[in-house]
């Protein structure tokens, strides 16, 4: 009973924590002789003689731990060179929205409702990159459209911007994580070649990171928003291309954090004196 409590503990720690299956197991219904089938393998897989008081032995879940997460890896490595392909062969934005749909390399397709492409208007001046869709973009299919999508539209008018006519809108993750979670290396590393490629076909002037998540996928660091945002960033795209970024605090903190919104006043300024100036 010890071992078995000691593995559960073990794939809770790894993250192993939900059972997902594409159908309905009735365990109820399970042949009887399944755990007898198992019981010759235990003993055979321990040593002949208990190890003494303070020895060091690998636990066996231990050694069984290092081909799975090589296995991942390489699972990770495989669909991110599989997003830059896709990513790669798209011309248009409609090609590059029909890639990603059929892209199974990121593991939120499978626990979210929608794929959470851009909303505004391609083509213009500046657009935005949030982080990944929550409960309500997942619901319509759209970034941005929950409270924190209400305060960023505010935002952007008093700046003389609209969605409806002026700004392209995306996030660097296009599937809801659950829970809100934040999205791990392997899912930010899956969804980066496409939203590179959607920035250059969408080919802006001014691009704006909301957040620190698209903020440090995007311009390839670990720094924190505070000490990104409010300056003006040289990103580069794959192909080369030179483009003015700016980063700034999410909306979604600016509600749980109000007195940051003075700072991104100052931020909007900044972009507002951008877009005052001479065109690209």
């Amino acid at each position: 009973m010890s071992n078995d409590l000691a593995t559960l503990a073990w794939l809770v720690e790894m993250g192993a924590d939900e059972a997902i299956a594409d159908a309905p197991v009735d365990r109820f219904a399970a042949a009887p002789a399944a755990p007898s089938r198992l019981a010759p393998a235990i003993p055979a897989a321990m040593p002949a003689d208990p190890p003494s008081p303070g020895s060091a032995r690998p636990a066996p879940e231990a050694a069984a731990a290092a081909p799975a997460q090589g296995l991942s890896t390489a699972g990770g490595a495989e669909a991110a060179a599989s997003a830059r392909a896709l990513a790669a062969a798209a011309g248009t934005l409609a090609e590059l929205e029909a890639a990603l749909r059929g892209f199974d390399g990121c593991s939120l397709k499978m626990t979210a409702t929608s794929t959470v492409f851009c909303d505004g208007v391609p083509g213009s001046r500046v657009m935005l990159v949030g982080e990944a869709p929550g409960a309500d973009e997942d619901r319509q299919g759209k970034p941005f459209v929950g409270v924190s999508g209400q305060l960023l539209d505010r935002m952007l008018g008093w700046i003389g911007l609209d969605r409806a006519t002026n700004v392209y809108i995306a996030n660097a993750i296009y599937w809801r994580p659950p829970g809100n979670r934040p999205p791990t290396t392997a899912e930010v590393a899956a969804c980066l070649p496409f939203i590179q490629r959607q920035i250059e076909l969408a080919s802006p002037e001014i691009l704006v990171l909301l957040g620190a998540s698209a903020a440090q996928a995007l311009l390839g660091t670990t720094g924190g928003i505070g000490r990104l945002r409010g300056r003006w960033h040289d990103y580069r795209l794959p192909s080369g291309r030179s483009l003015q970024t700016i980063a700034t605090f999410h909306p979604a903190y600016l509600l749980r954090s109000p007195g940051q919104k003075r700072e991104s006043w100052r931020d909007l300024l900044t972009i507002k004196n951008k877009l005052s100036g001479p065109a690209n």
